[in-house]
Order: C-alpha cells, then structure tokens, then sequence
C-alpha cells in the first residue's frame, strides 16, 4: 500500500516536472510543453504556438507592417515606434470591445521582457484571433539589437 502511493506520488511529481520542461524534436529544433518550435534546422527566428509566432526584433520590425502593434506591458515603461494601441495584458478579455472586431485581423504584441506578451498571446487566441506575432525578448531584446524605444508617456 505504501509502495503503490509512494510510486503514485513519484509519478504526478515526475510528470509535472516534465510538463515544463523543453525537448528536442527529431529535426532538431527545440520544442516546449505548449507546442511550440523554433526553426533551428531552417534558419527561421520563429516559434509557432498556435496562432502566436514568436520572431527576433529584425523579423518582428519587417512583419510587424500592415499589423495592428498592441504594447501590453505594464506599467509603462516606453513603446515601440508605430504602436497603434497599448493594452495591459491582464485586461485582453475585459478590453476586448477595444482590438479589432475582425479576428483574422494581423496583430503584433509586445512587452518588456516577453512574460506578458505570452499571456496576451494566450488571450487573443481564445478570443479567436488568428495571425499574431509575439516579440521574442520584448523590448529588452529590441533594444539590445540597437533599435529605439519611445519614452513612457508620463
């Protein structure tokens, strides 16, 4: 009896510890617990999650026109340039009425590091959104490749 919950125990613990974990594909590339890939065997800086695409701060700047361009980082802490709109990430399904009413509509969200950011992602494919772009590193990552920050508006 005690075996069985001590085998039990080791097993729930042995699973939730690999459910975070990341793991290599047979490709080569490098895959997590949500799905998502680089393109390491391509040379591609993206990661696909789902309807989230998560590119480097060159290809999210090139992909990022024609795109709605969302900050949801709080507080704020400066935007990048071309920014149509800042939604705090903790408020997508609340603010809802405020992202365009066309799902399919392209949208590229930021954060500061890419924390929030992925949970807006998460948040905008359960509204329905289809063609996301997430920014790997967030603005830290912007700003280290050499590109500039708008200043906080207060």
């Amino acid at each position: 009896m005690i075996r069985a919950r001590t085998a039990a125990a080791l097993t729930v613990g042995v699973l939730a510890l690999t459910g975070c974990s990341t793991s290599a594909t047979p490709n080569g590339s490098v895959a997590s617990s949500t799905g998502a890939s680089t393109g390491a065997s391509t040379g591609a800086s993206a990661v696909a999650a789902g309807p989230v695409r998560l590119l480097d701060p060159a290809d999210f700047e090139s992909q990022s026109a024609g795109r709605t361009v969302i900050n949801v980082h709080i507080p704020d802490e400066g935007a990048l340039p071309g920014t149509d709109l800042t939604l705090p990430y903790n408020q997508i399904k609340q603010r809802a009425a405020d992202l365009p009413a066309e799902k399919s509509t392209p949208l590229a969200i930021y954060c500061m590091s890419g924390n929030m950011s992925a949970i807006a992602g998460r948040e905008l494919a359960q509204l329905g959104y289809t063609d996301i772009i997430e920014l790997d590193g967030g603005m830290m990552a912007w700003q280290a490749s050499g590109r500039p920050l708008l200043p906080a508006a207060g």
